[in-house]
């Protein structure tokens, strides 16, 4: 699956919930390319990107 929930990222990552929002809101995870917000408001989140992005790629 390419988009998963952030309580699902936050399981898989052991990073809290509100770690991961506060990376959005500064800017260190983007819109459209780690994360998404589906038709129905949703934030969803791509794990292959959020990998690139702590292998530093």
């Amino acid at each position: 699956m390419k988009w998963i929930t952030i309580n699902k990222l936050s399981e898989l990552t052991g990073y809290s919930e509100n770690a991961i929002r506060a990376k959005i809101k500064k800017g260190v995870w983007l819109m459209g390319r780690h994360c998404t917000k589906a038709p129905d408001g949703r934030v969803l989140f791509n794990p292959e990107a959020i990998n690139a992005w702590v292998e530093g790629r």
